[in-house]
């Protein structure tokens, strides 16, 4: 199913822009989940797509969910950090009960459910709060460690930045030095119990036939859990 989202020129709200049309989205995707009992796979839009589907995840798992979250960056932004105001920078931490009130969750996570991967970009605000919260992120050169007898339920983002940009460039922002596709394939294979997951941030300018490949074998290694 698809969830449209509305154009939006409404003023920045919370330090959030378009946040109108991010509370309609998000209305919709509840709407569209409250018809699903069953594994979803999220794909398409930024990392603020993700937001409905893992708070039902929550609801639905209570404090045995952990989120695996395969992403560049922490997305730990906060309100009135100095940023351009893009909640796709403000998702985790929203997740976590301390974002904008229009768009909190009614179950936070707690920090020991949120574990960081593939991370490499964080500003000096994020890690403020990452520290605050007692998270460490794993970086490119411990991508797997992350992974080290986590159990499940599991919730799995994958935000595209997280590629290295040689092989995967259609995203947003991209950051140099990322891990292999081939990589992050083999890190979704090792997972078990797997019970929801997303694939987010893709960009493309024009069509990429070899990168459309790498989005759909993305998909069918989370498939497989469903």
């Amino acid at each position: 199913m698809t969830v449209e989202v509305p154009e939006s020129d409404s003023p920045t709200a919370d330090g959030v822009r378009a946040a109108d049309a991010l509370v309609a989205v998000q209305r919709a995707t509840k709407a569209a989940l409250g018809t699903v009992d069953d594994f979803v796979l999220t794909a398409g839009g930024d990392c603020a797509v993700d937001l409905v589907p893992i708070s039902a995840a929550a609801e639905r798992y209570g404090e045995d969910l952990t989120v695996l979250w395969i992403d560049a960056n922490t997305d730990v932004y906060g309100p009135g950090d100095p940023f351009s105001g893009a909640f796709h920078g403000m998702v985790v931490r929203t997740l976590l009960g301390d974002g904008p009130p229009a768009l909190s969750p009614k179950r936070p996570l707690t920090p020991h459910q949120v574990v960081f991967t593939g991370v490499r970009a964080i500003d000096d605000c994020e890690q403020e709060y990452l520290q605050s919260k007692r998270l460490r992120p794993y970086g490119v050169d411990d991508l797997e460690a992350a992974v080290d007898g986590l159990q499940g339920p599991l919730y799995v983002h994958v935000d595209l930045d997280v590629l290295d940009p040689a092989e995967f460039a259609s995203v947003g922002y991209s950051y140099p030095a990322g891990p292999s596709v081939a990589r992050v394939l083999d890190l979704i294979a090792g997972l078990d119990d797997v019970v929801g997951a997303a694939i987010t941030e893709h960009a493309p300018r024009a069509r990429n036939p070899h990168e459309e490949e790498i989005v759909r074998a993305l998909g069918t290694a989370l498939l497989r859990f469903a």
